[in-house]
């Protein structure tokens, strides 16, 4: 009977289930998704920050201090801060009274454009001085030249650097209704020629005359066409000088219409040369009187057209 019992007792097998992840499931899954969209999230906000001006980061800040001071007032902090033109206004909806990024580069070029320009004129202003030292430096080298230094004249001027000789008493640049230069002053005129060879700018010059009438009448040959005659002689003592005949844009005679001495018409010092070393907006708006006139528009009964 025992063995029959042991015969009869069940047998009961254990098996283990090896099962993968049963812990945690797909979780990780989630988590990497999560990461996945803040790090784009975050380089999103990057790309941003580097896209947009101080001046909207400047807006953006303000409306996080001060939300409800920059929606209802406008203006500063609304995000022009960097701007020229003002923004904002009391009608937040409109478009004229904010500042686009085309604008705001074309802002940003004006003013670069414009820092340029007075860099240029800051450097052509010390170069015209430079100019100016080096003629009163050779004037007091030469004692020829010294004993003439009373009637030099440099000063600057809106159209650059100014030379003027003027006539003494006893000491003319050309004999009475003459336009032949004095031996005397041909040294000085050469020598400064020979001097502005050293800097690009182009010349002006001008002849000038007392107020007395020549004895031509102004019908005749009259102070106009000797001022400009003695003004081209001084022109050809520049080039024997040594400077480039291609230098000087200007040649005219201006009479006795701008005297040194409004004082006394008749003085001495009005009988002048004017040699003036142009700076680049003096040549350019010679250029646009001369070489580009100004469009006289549509005619007119008093001025018809010609065929």
């Amino acid at each position: 009977m025992a063995g029959d019992a042991k015969k009869l007792q069940p047998i009961i097998v254990k098996r283990v289930r090896k099962g993968g992840h049963a812990a945690h499931g797909g979780a990780w899954k989630i988590a990497y998704a999560d990461f996945v969209t803040a790090m784009m999230a975050f380089f999103l906000l990057m790309w941003l920050l580097g896209s947009t001006t101080e001046g909207d980061k400047k807006g953006i800040a303000d409306y996080f201090s001060s939300p409800m001071k920059v929606a209802l007032a406008g203006g500063a902090g609304s995000g022009d801060a960097s701007h020229v033109v003002k923004g904002g206004g009391e009608d937040l909806t409109r478009s004229g009274g904010q500042v686009k990024r085309g604008d705001v580069d074309a802002q940003k070029k004006s003013i670069n454009l414009a820092a340029l320009k007075a860099e240029q004129r800051r450097a052509e202003i010390s170069r015209l001085q430079e100019v100016k030292n080096t003629i009163e430096e050779k004037i007091q080298a030469s004692e020829r030249l010294k004993a003439m230094s009373s009637q030099l004249r440099l000063d600057m001027t809106r159209d650059g650097l100014r030379i003027q000789i003027v006539d003494e008493q006893n000491r003319p640049m050309f004999d009475s209704g003459s336009a032949i230069v004095k031996p005397y002053m041909r040294e000085l005129l050469q020598a400064i020629g020979a001097i502005l060879t050293e800097v690009p700018n182009l010349l002006t010059l001008e002849g000038h005359t007392d107020a007395n009438p020549f004895q031509g009448g102004e019908r005749g040959y009259s102070n106009w066409e000797l001022s400009a005659d003695r003004a081209n002689a001084s022109r050809r003592e520049l080039v024997a000088g040594g400077l480039a005949e291609n230098r000087v844009l200007r040649v005219q005679g201006l009479a006795f219409s701008q005297p040194f001495d409004r004082n006394d018409p008749s003085s001495a010092a009005n009988r002048r040369i004017s040699i003036i070393v142009m700076n680049r907006e003096a040549e350019d708006r010679v250029f646009r009187t001369t070489i580009e006139p100004e469009d006289p528009g549509p005619p007119t009964a008093s001025s018809p057209a010609t065929p």
